[in-house]
């Protein structure tokens, strides 16, 4: 598979700033969701290794966020809160999260390259990907800034409250979380706009 296919037809038509988007944490029952906007040099190459985040393992993660970060000529990192999300909506969301990274400062893509079937209307010009996060590089590599990104928040917010497992489980809805939920309550980090199974609040004093 070549994953500078997309990338290297837009080089060639002229666009010089291809940003590749994804965000990370949209099922997730608490927490951001997190979007990495990265863009490549033309023909730049990465590691053979970028790939969809999901299919890799976290240290080899975590290595090539840093090479990612070293080659990309620009990355950004981005995020909606989950009060964000609980008023807007977790796809609206989404979409919010990518396109602040296609608006941060130094970024000025010139084409966006979107992971999945839709995206909001916007004045960059753009294309939707299914499963972008393996077809496309420059949206691999996004795929695994944001990841990292979250996964590394959620464990830190884990050693604040460890009940819920979101050392491993990194806040998506496993049976640890749902348990934790169910004995005891919800933190100002869940997203009251999803199904949670529980009306208590977290009490700081269990």
């Amino acid at each position: 598979m070549d994953r500078y296919h997309y990338e290297k037809n837009l080089w060639v038509q002229g666009y010089q700033r291809v940003m590749g988007l994804d965000e990370v944490g949209r099922g997730c029952l608490c927490g951001p969701v997190v979007a990495a906007g990265v863009i490549l040099k033309p023909h730049t190459q990465l590691s053979e290794e970028i790939a969809d985040s999901k299919t890799l393992d976290e240290k080899d993660r975590v290595r090539l966020a840093v090479e990612i970060k070293e080659k990309a000529s620009f990355w950004t990192i981005q995020q909606c809160s989950v009060k964000e999300i609980d008023d807007i909506n977790i796809l609206k969301a989404s979409f919010k999260a990518m396109i602040r990274c296609s608006e941060a400062d130094g970024a000025e893509p010139d084409y966006l390259l979107v992971d999945g079937n839709m995206f909001s209307p916007t004045v960059i010009p753009h294309s939707c990907i299914v499963k972008g996060d393996d077809k496309s590089a420059s949206i691999a590599a996004a795929s695994i800034l944001a990841k990292v990104h979250r996964d590394n928040l959620m464990k830190k917010l884990h050693e604040e409250y460890p009940v819920f497992g979101w050392k491993t489980n990194v806040g998506y809805a496993t049976k640890e979380h749902f348990a934790g939920l169910e004995k005891h309550g919800y933190t100002e980090h869940h997203r009251l706009s999803f199904s949670l199974r529980t009306t208590k609040v977290f009490e700081r004093s269990e």
